[in-house]
């Protein structure tokens, strides 16, 4: 008697490789969770907010210091203005956001845009809410925005794009000319873009990230969502928000009332004073991420795997090619994980066709220590004849 859309779902891929790696003690680098980079200052933060409380439900909409705090941050880094008062929803992490803006402004039978590698949940909450997600694929190794696929792919029910911006699973970031094909394309069709930039903090070697909420003539068009727990590396507090423009925003705003109503007061209360940290803290985490995924790289090549450096987020991607002489990623990930104590993500889990075969994801937000010791684990399988 399940509800159809989520009986016909499977057990996420990370799970199943995050359990796989529990089962085998191998090292994890295929669910996305940072290691060693949460700001004590941040935590003490918290601390202090659990003791001096309140404990009670806090504003539906969020604690007005934490509203605040997000649209200075957008100001500060991105040039981009918004009302804290009428503007910003905060909401029990990004995936929530996403869950309330799919089912605030959708209805059933409209088409919904998304670009595969796709993340997971994407997909489940837009068929729950009744719609229809309309996969238009990018394609490696250089993942641009197939812009003739798009157009073909928008029709009279097409409603909305989703916009991930440093991208998961790739790390790509889209550039200024990649949104604004977009943004016009938004203009064009009567369209609303649903942006998912999570990783919004996390751009390297000079890249500048840019959101469509800063495009002026789309600004009304756009629901921009941003989670604390990428951005200070506490994925386990669930702390995200959605900035729209008000009109945008109400029918969010009423879904997330009836789905969480409200998030934890102390946790808004240190993401409020997180996001007032100085630059420093912003362009550290930066550098740091930055060499570890030029460390992970390096490695993964030295071993045979063809991987370039990712944009943004926390994710390589690894070509297998002859490594993998079954061409068949999820089962090269569980033997890696099983026989070399190394866990990583098939690219496919994230194509609806599961089709796309030969890549491999590899998270580098791991300590220094962790990352040695997994491609140490790597060099000996292949010693063993593993690939």
């Amino acid at each position: 008697m399940a509800n159809k859309v989520f009986a016909a779902c499977e057990t996420t891929i990370f799970e199943i490789m995050s359990r796989l790696a529990e089962a085998h003690a191998a090292i994890n680098l295929g669910q996305g969770f940072p290691e060693g980079l949460e700001p004590a200052e941040l935590i003490e933060a918290g601390v202090a907010a659990l003791q001096n409380g309140p404990h009670q439900y806090p504003s539906m909409m969020g604690l007005p210091a934490l509203r605040r705090a997000i649209a200075e941050n957008a100001k500060r880094f991105f040039a981009i203005e918004a009302d804290w008062e009428r503007e910003i929803l905060v909401t029990s992490g990004a995936t929530e956001a996403l869950c309330d803006a799919f089912l605030g402004l959708l209805d059933p039978g409209d088409e919904v845009i998304l670009f595969e590698p796709v993340y997971d949940s994407y997909g489940p909450i837009i068929r729950r809410a009744g719609a229809i997600p309309v996969a238009v694929r990018l394609e490696p190794p250089e993942w641009r925005l197939p812009r003739e696929q798009i157009r073909a792919a928008i029709t009279p029910r097409t409603k909305a794009i989703v916009v991930n911006t440093p991208m998961n699973p790739i790390g790509k970031v889209f550039d200024a000319a990649e949104l604004r094909f977009l943004a016009d394309c938004l203009l064009a069709h009567d369209l609303v873009a649903v942006c998912d930039e999570v990783y919004e903090h996390l751009v390297f070697d000079g890249v500048s990230h840019l959101s469509l909420f800063a495009f002026a003539d789309v600004r009304d068009r756009v629901v921009r969502i941003g989670s604390a727990g990428k951005t200070f590396s506490v994925t386990g507090w669930k702390i995200g928000y959605v900035m729209a423009q008000a009109e945008l925003l109400t029918p969010i705003a009423r879904a997330h009332q009836f789905i969480t109503f409200t998030t934890p007061p102390a946790l808004q209360t240190a993401v409020a004073f997180g996001l007032g940290m100085p630059d420093a803290y912003f362009s550290g985490l930066k550098t740091t991420l930055e060499a570890r995924r030029d460390f992970l790289v390096a490695s993964l090549r030295g071993l045979g795997f063809e991987a370039r450096p990712a944009s943004g987020a926390y994710f390589t991607i690894a070509k297998t090619g002859l490594l993998d002489k079954d061409g068949d990623d999820l089962a090269f990930c569980r033997r890696m994980t099983v026989e070399a104590g190394v866990a990583a993500v098939p690219l496919s889990a994230f194509f609806s066709g599961r089709d796309l075969q030969g890549y491999i994801r590899f998270c580098f937000a791991k300590t220094r220590p962790t990352l040695e010791q997994a491609t140490a684990r790597l060099a000996a399988w292949r010693d063993r004849g593993g690939f």
